[in-house]
């Protein structure tokens, strides 16, 4: 998914002290399509940029497609950056320039790495009635950050226990392990709770969390989290209490250890310095001929039909950091 924003900020990201639950609310912010698909942010922000890896959490949905126009973003580049797609509802084509053509469905993780450099596109499919899900962004380490593009998939089992089902999509959670590589230590599951349902999870003391609620509220060890509120809980705990409201819950719970290195993020592009950004926008506007993306660093979007996304304009002024 591409940040749309026509005047991004450069937000520098580095790893910040926190006691018990802060709570994140999100912003609103247009998606693109017929008419603007929106949706919410809560990753970054000026107070939190970093939840382990994780540097962009988009919420979005349930969005009746009649109404929004759905989900049309046309080929954008990445790098230094993992996306992870993850549907409650509807389906998306993904395309890339590593020549990955998938359908993202519900339950279904799809993570495609940039490394050095990748585009893509992400159009919902004519037989989607209603979008709901989530796009996130992982920040890669420096010692793999300029590495090829992949792209993996994997489909996890449904795992119960007493008031809680669970989809484990990254990382391990509740017994259960996703194949999926990450370039850091990662979490990242769907957790379904019943009304009222209280769960105690076994949890990584080396690990920060974000509790992204869903749909109904959720008290997280005693704070309570209203609907696409982002719950964020500091490293040394070795059990997470979760407790559903009289409508039960679905979250989605997000976790790594603290990133340790300072990342720019500018558009959709994720650097260290201003000169690197600089540089990827550069190399993405070569790119781009009277309309229609050429090869080069970011590769070319097969079989895609719509035109690639022009960078936004740098400010006048260098880039300034934003922690």
């Amino acid at each position: 998914m591409s940040n749309l924003d026509t005047r991004p900020d450069e937000v520098t990201c580095e790893p910040e002290p926190g006691a018990g639950v802060e709570v994140l609310t999100p912003r609103d912010v247009p998606l693109g399509g017929p008419r603007a698909m929106r949706v919410r942010r809560t990753l970054p922000q000026r107070q939190r940029s970093l939840i382990g890896a994780w540097c962009f959490v988009d919420h979005y949905g349930p969005d009746r497609v009649a109404d929004t126009g759905g989900m049309v973003v046309a080929p954008h580049p990445h790098t230094g950056l993992q996306t992870v797609s993850w549907l409650f509802s509807g389906e998306i084509q993904h395309r890339d320039s590593a020549g990955t053509a998938a359908v993202v469905r519900p339950g279904e993780v799809n993570l495609m790495t940039a490394g050095r450099g990748i585009s893509h596109s992400e159009v919902s499919l004519p037989a989607t009635t209603e979008l709901h899900g989530v796009q996130l962004w992982v920040a890669l380490p420096d010692v793999t950050r300029d590495g090829g593009p992949g792209f993996a998939h994997h489909a996890p089992g449904l795992v119960r226990r007493d008031g809680l089902a669970a989809r484990v999509f990254l990382g391990s959670l509740l017994g259960e392990t996703s194949p999926v590589t990450t370039h850091t230590p990662l979490l990242g599951a769907e957790l379904l709770l019943d009304p009222g349902a209280r769960v105690r999870l076994d949890v990584d003391t080396t690990f920060e969390h974000g509790v992204l609620v869903d749909t109904g509220a959720v008290r997280a060890e005693g704070t309570d989290l209203a609907a696409a509120d982002l719950g964020y809980l500091a490293p040394g705990r070795a059990v997470l209490d979760l407790e559903a409201g009289p409508d039960g819950a679905r979250v989605v719970l997000l976790g790594g250890p603290p990133f340790g290195e300072a990342i720019v993020m500018w558009w959709n592009f994720v650097g260290r310095t201003h000169d690197e950004v600089v540089a990827y926008r550069d190399a993405w506007q070569a790119q781009l001929v009277d309309g229609v993306q050429v090869d080069g660093r970011f590769g070319v979007v097969a079989d895609e039909p719509l035109a690639p996304l022009p960078a936004p304009e740098l400010p006048n002024a260098r880039l300034r950091t934003r922690s």
